[in-house]
């Protein structure tokens, strides 16, 4: 059994949480939100008041927080997961953030002596309710091989895919593929439902061959029910996709159809829609296809 300190609480990390006590591990979580903190307790996941409390008594510290300047702060902060650690311990980001600033943030770790993996995960709620998540790890390789059971947990695809920032650099790349795959879903269901076909049924046989995908797997019930509750909120993938586009600049990248889909998610926050599931790509096909045939 492994003390594990976890921060973080809100659609992906409360299920994460659940998992690791599932699997017998001592878990202290905590979440800036009352709300949160509750949800998680009704789950039987322990909860505690502060970062500090989480910590400091934790072989090991997972995060699950919604961007780079949550995670810099919870990590690196006066009060945060550095500054409260216990000797020999390790952290764990599972954040979705910037290469660079996940870099950052491990060099500050290693400075002080602990151990420390960037590991995004990819499988939306469904697959941190299921603890079947795909997790790329990035970090040194002891280090992965030490914390591989505590990962394990929550998913069934454990990866080390190479040293710090490698993660968050696939968790990108996955996110570019996954906001393509919901546009083409998208533009799928609008020509199906425009040639008055059974769109439940061509999508059920699209699934079984070459262009099947777990996007269509996860998403088509909501879709047909026009059932955009989220799993995993535009406004994140919003996020994930400027990383994705900053590191492209960077590198001197052109990305015609990441801009593409990128536009779109954007102008989906824009309108105040960011809070709903990413698959409301679809509703906005179906509404500019409307109009223009007003």
């Amino acid at each position: 059994m492994t003390s594990i300190g976890f921060i973080g609480l809100g659609i992906m990390g409360r299920p994460m949480a659940a998992n690791l006590v599932k699997a017998g591990h001592s878990v202290s979580a905590f979440s800036r939100s009352q709300e949160s903190r509750n949800a998680a307790s009704a789950l039987g996941i322990p909860v505690v008041e502060s970062v500090r409390a989480a910590v400091e008594t934790a072989d090991v510290v997972i995060s699950m927080l919604p961007d780079s300047p949550d995670v810099e702060a919870v990590a690196l902060g006066d009060e945060g997961i550095l500054a409260s650690l216990g000797p020999g311990a390790g952290y764990i980001d599972m954040s979705t953030i910037s290469p660079a600033v996940a870099r950052r943030i491990a060099a500050a770790f290693r400075d002080q002596g602990y151990s420390v993996l960037d590991a995004p995960v990819s499988g939306g709620e469904a697959g941190a309710k299921e603890g079947s998540l795909s997790i790329m790890v990035g970090g040194d390789q002891g280090d992965f091989e030490r914390w591989h059971k505590e990962l394990g947990a929550m998913g069934t695809t454990v990866v080390h895919v190479g040293e710090s920032g490698a993660g968050q650099t696939v968790k990108a790349a996955n996110q570019l593929v996954v906001a393509g795959h919901l546009q083409m879903l998208a533009e799928a269901v609008v020509f199906l439902e425009a040639q008055q076909a059974d769109v439940g049924l061509a999508l059920s046989v699209i699934a079984r061959g070459l262009g099947g995908s777990t996007v269509i797997d996860r998403k088509t019930a909501g879709v047909l029910e026009d059932d955009y509750r989220p799993g995993f909120r535009a406004e994140l993938h919003h996020k994930d996709l400027n990383i994705v586009n900053d590191a492209a600049r960077t590198a001197g990248l052109s990305l015609p159809v990441t801009s593409l889909v990128s536009g779109l998610v954007q102008s989906i926050v824009e309108r105040g829609d960011g809070g709903l599931d990413h698959s409301i790509l679809v509703s906005s096909a179906r509404n500019a296809n409307a109009a223009v045939n007003a």
